[in-house]
């Protein structure tokens, strides 16, 4: 049976489960409150396309001492267990951002969890608290709240990445990843844009740090002249396929970024992270790589001497000359990022790939 929206729109029978995981005492009692008060009224109202349905848990999740990281995966490996969609956990523990700062909650769009800090919420009861949890679940679905819902964001478009949050892709054994990716582009786009992918070599010092060694020590060794003049384009092109591949591999499988379903039922929800997750590091590397290229074709152009270039090559150099250094160079700086992308811990790889939206104890949101 079809819904049919306000519109005039035929809805699928789609239906998004919201699962709350609040600590006993007073989150349990906060979850149920916001519960009573409307909440599933207010994410159907706020976020259209699909019916919601909530199952309050009460569960502590982790003992304290825990970081925040610790609460986030222990959320997740409920989400697969239980078969939700999404899930906001109530902890009566504290919340910091990676400077140690104190915040009222956590929203991680890729692991689909939220994190509400209940003694930062002070006195706040009812429609606060019930309005704080519709804004995570927007802030999972990679909605900006504060955006007016006209254009970009605009209604239709929430509806469609609720829809395919809510929508089961079927159990077809072929090309099950090209259904997941198919079946949920809007939601994709939308978990992948909140999660930053272009700062995500910024977070890493180790592998900037190789990377302009391994740059500087390309640009003064004249081998690497040499090699540049005789390569071409199509091995210039090979190294840089090369080199890109070394560095989303190192991560991905090094910091083991990857998840696994424990259950059948949970392959679509893991195909969506694993998904998300590629494309968050191909884009971040693939920024970086330009970044780099820039940087390098600048530094060939202000370090390397014409003429000792020239006698290295044995030719007159021009500037597609310099353009095919800085573009070795580039693919060189690049494998030595994924060195010492390798020696990064995985901690600091997850945090980099995965970024994170904090909210202040006054509401206000920081992108980290």
């Amino acid at each position: 049976m079809c819904v049919v929206s306000p519109a005039g729109e035929a809805l699928s029978s789609a239906c998004v489960v919201l699962g709350v995981v609040a600590a006993p005492g007073r989150p349990v009692q906060m979850a149920q409150r916001a519960l009573a008060d409307g909440l599933q009224s207010v994410l159907e109202q706020r976020l259209p396309g699909a019916k919601w349905r909530i199952e309050v848990e009460q569960d502590r999740l982790v003992a304290a001492p825990a970081s925040d990281a610790d609460i986030v995966a222990a959320a997740r490996r409920m989400l697969l267990r239980r078969g939700w969609d999404v899930v906001v956990c109530l902890t009566d523990l504290p919340l910091h951002t990676r400077a140690r700062r104190p915040v009222l909650a956590h929203a991680s769009p890729m692991h689909q969890v939220a994190v509400v800090c209940v003694p930062a919420l002070g006195a706040r009861r009812g429609d606060r608290a019930r309005h704080l949890m519709a804004q995570l679940v927007e802030q999972l679905l990679g909605v900006d709240p504060n955006l007016p819902r006209s254009g970009a964001g605009s209604a239709p478009d929430v509806s469609q990445r609720v829809r395919e949050l809510g929508t089961d892709v079927g159990e077809q054994p072929y090309a099950f990843t090209a259904r997941v990716l198919t079946g949920n582009i809007r939601l994709l786009l939308g978990m992948v844009r909140a999660n930053q992918p272009w700062r995500l070599t910024l977070r890493l010092s180790r592998a900037l740090a190789a990377a302009a060694a391994a740059g500087v020590f390309a640009l003064v060794t004249s081998d690497i002249w040499r090699l540049a003049d005789t390569f071409g384009a199509v091995r210039l092109a090979g190294a840089t396929v090369g080199s890109l591949t070394a560095v989303v591999a190192t991560l991905i499988i090094g910091a083991e970024l990857w998840e696994r379903a424990p259950q059948r039922r949970n392959r679509e929800q893991v195909a969506l992270f694993n998904i998300a997750t590629t494309a968050t590091v191909v884009i971040g590397v693939a920024t970086f790589y330009a970044v780099l290229l820039v940087l390098a074709g600048v530094a060939a152009a202000c370090l390397v001497v014409p003429r000792g270039f020239s006698d290295a090559v044995g030719h007159p150099v021009h500037v597609s000359d310099y353009a095919e250094l800085a573009w070795l160079t580039c693919s060189l700086a690049t494998l030595g990022g994924a060195l010492g992308a390798g020696l990064e811990t995985d901690d600091v790889v997850r945090d980099a790939a995965y970024a994170q939206q904090n909210s202040t104890a006054t509401g206000d949101t920081d992108l980290q």
